[in-house]
């Protein structure tokens, strides 16, 4: 189960369930995300239009994403709402928790190779990670991309965030973007030809493509996990081809691709 770090949901808050018990004027479900707490739907929260018969809409073992309504923890009541949701949110509730779900696979992973259970991981890390990064899987990417100090910062013994960075970098591949820039460059030189291909060989590298558009113009994508980085690094290709066409006596403009 994945775990909140907080005891309640909040009223308002999307939350996932499964259902458990269905009755004429209502359904009982179990929260997904807060540990022995369950919502009751009324029916007539289970759909905006007119419910017959209430087992059309909802039904025993189904996983729901519903709103919360009330929250009395007093009585340990929550009540909620299947109507009260567009697709789109119930969509990226379920994709969010699936993500939740998956984190909650690396804090076990990380435990393991510890010799430590998930009930300890969530009280000695789970539960700062989650106040610091907004949620586990968050700690985990940002621990896949800046290394262990990201999480020592945080307060976060240093042995659990070695673990952690060497769970995340297994299993998480930060994400890749590609850019693209255009440079026109031509050159009056008896060995115009040759110059032209020296000036494109000296722009590529391993995350550097260059493609003929059409002479003059020549495409050039850079991929990378960062962004600024592959700003950076496509301009420092283009300045590469265009120098060494200057040299010559030619001429070249970069022009970057609007996205």
């Amino acid at each position: 189960m994945v775990r909140k770090n907080q005891e309640w949901p909040s009223e308002g808050e999307l939350i996932v369930a499964t259902v458990y018990k269905v009755l004429g004027y209502g359904a009982f479900a179990n929260l997904e995300e807060y540990e022995g707490k369950e919502a009751f739907i009324h029916i007539s929260e289970v759909s905006s239009g007119w419910v017959k018969n209430i087992r059309d809409h909802v039904r025993e073992n189904q996983k729901i994403v519903a709103r919360v309504l009330r929250v009395n923890p007093r009585k340990g009541h929550v009540d909620a709402s299947l109507k009260r949701i567009r697709e789109d949110q119930r969509t990226k509730k379920i994709q969010q928790w699936k993500v939740e779900q998956k984190a909650e696979k690396f804090l076990e992973l990380a435990a393991k190779s510890l010799d430590k259970d998930l009930d300890t991981a969530y009280k000695e890390v789970g539960y700062r990670l989650m106040d610091s990064f907004g949620d586990i899987y968050g700690a985990f990417e940002s621990a896949a991309e800046e290394g262990e100090s990201v999480l020592i910062e945080e307060g976060i013994d240093e042995e659990w965030a070695k673990t952690i960075v060497e769970i995340a970098k297994k299993n998480i591949t930060p994400p890749e973007v590609h850019i693209t820039g255009y440079i026109d460059i031509q050159t009056f030189d008896a060995n115009g030809v040759d110059i032209i291909k020296e000036a494109l060989l000296a722009a590529e590298d391993e995350d550097v493509e260059v493609q003929c558009v059409g002479a003059p113009r020549y495409r050039i994508t850079v991929k990378s996990s960062d962004y600024i980085q592959a700003e950076k690094d496509l301009k420092a290709a283009a300045d590469r081809a265009i120098e060494i066409i200057e040299e010559s006596n030619g001429n070249g403009t970069f022009l970057r691709e609007l996205e």
